[in-house]
């Protein structure tokens, strides 16, 4: 028996595996990027989509619980980032979820007009910010600054700081006590983007005092593509908010019809429009499955799994150019490596062809989603053995991987 197949005989997680429709000869490992579908997920939704919509039709809303589907589910991802009943709703996309969340933190603080990110943090997220600065006509300003100066940048005009936990690209995680501390100790609020991080990592808002924090549903939470996304506020803020998204479903008396905006109690204030019930529906069935396993053991094969990766690619980084994008001490590593390369989209897609699925960054980064519910260490020991071929024959230096796709 080898190394891997050791590590997988003794693997505490692996009956998850079975429970994914994962197809033969593949070896996933892009599910930071799209979980993979769980198959309770088939049958839940065929029973949603013939009996509770086909049967039951309008009425399902109540008899079939669709109206309480953003905040059940919301209180079951509460459990997996240490936040309570009544602090997390799944709505919306992460996106508009930011929003949301950087106008409630301005709300909140008067008088500053500076939202802090840094430099390279997702896209999304930025780009908010920016946006927020182009509607207010420069009133907010979005600032960015290199990660190692983001505490040194804590001013008095910081209304609010928006990190990533999880880096991206890299994997490198912020520390989220530490940071929300100094961030509190300045003045400012502090909005963490858990994307990256939801049934992945360990994380406990309510022990490092958050105040908000969003998250994605189709990565780690296996809901599907585009499944709907979360936010979390912390109760002591709830009711202080007046969103600025104000949507019928966040009114405190919905189906009253009535012209005048009045905010709901608590955390469905942060409602819009009608839930998405077959995004929420396949959501559900993820959550469901995470909340089943133990968030310590994920990390431990987590970390197990990215030391084998690191051991495995070595050799390659000295003989054909790889080097590590992400910390190379695993405590600080989210649930994934990444490594560089100047023909990394070339390598990627030759990967791709024989069955290894990772993804492209630009501009250079290979990579590698590390899913403890469903990988295998036998898979990644295969991984790395097809790419270190690869490389020997030069099959990645082709035409047809050369030309680049819309999705990466």
């Amino acid at each position: 028996m080898s190394d891997a197949e050791a590590l997988d005989a003794a693997d505490p997680l692996a009956h998850f595996r079975e429970r994914f429709a994962l197809p033969e000869g593949v070896i996933y490992l892009d599910g930071n990027s799209l979980g993979a579908l769980p198959k309770a997920s088939v049958a839940r939704l065929a029973e949603t989509v013939s009996d509770e919509w086909g049967r039951g039709l309008i009425t399902s809303w109540n008899a079939a619980r669709w109206v309480e589907a953003p905040q059940r589910i919301g209180d079951k991802i509460a459990r997996l980032i240490g936040a309570g009943a009544g602090e997390v709703i799944a709505c919306d996309s992460t996106s508009v979820n930011l929003f949301k969340l950087l106008t409630a933190a301005l709300s909140l603080n008067p008088g500053r007009g500076t939202i802090l990110s840094e430099r390279g943090n997702f896209p999304t997220d930025v780009y908010m910010m920016q946006g927020i600065e182009t509607l207010t006509r420069g009133a907010v300003r979005a600032k960015l600054v290199e990660p190692e100066n983001i505490e040194a940048a804590l001013d008095d005009d910081v209304a609010v700081l928006l990190l990533t936990q999880v880096h991206y690209k890299t994997g490198r995680m912020h520390d989220v006590a530490a940071i929300t501390a100094r961030a509190h100790a300045g003045g400012a609020l502090v909005i963490w983007d858990l994307s990256h991080s939801a049934g992945a990592v360990p994380v406990d808002l309510a022990a490092a005092k958050a105040d908000f924090a969003v998250g994605c549903g189709y990565k780690y939470l296996n809901g599907g593509p585009g499944a709907p996304a979360w936010l979390y506020v912390a109760k002591r803020h709830q009711d202080r908010v007046r969103p600025a998204l104000s949507g019928w479903f966040g009114h405190a008396r919905p189906f009253d019809f009535t012209d005048e905006y009045e905010p709901a109690a608590g955390i469905a204030r942060f409602l819009c429009g009608t839930p998405p019930v077959l995004g929420l529906t396949a959501l559900e069935c993820g959550v469901d499955m995470m909340i089943e396993a133990d968030m310590a053991a994920l990390r431990a094969k987590s970390l197990a799994l990215g030391e084998l990766f690191a051991t495995r690619m070595a050799p390659l980084c000295e003989q054909y150019g790889f080097a590590l994008a992400s910390p190379a001490d695993p405590a600080v590593r989210g649930s994934q490596i990444s490594y560089t390369h100047r023909d990394a989209y070339a390598i990627m897609q030759a990967l791709i062809a024989r069955g290894v699925i990772g993804d492209f960054r630009a501009p250079d980064i290979l990579r590698f989603g590390l899913t403890p519910l469903y990988l295998r260490f036998a898979d990644v020991d295969r991984a790395v053995t097809i790419l270190a071929e690869m490389m020997a024959s030069r099959d990645w230096d082709r035409p047809e991987h050369r030309i680049r796709a819309a999705v990466t």
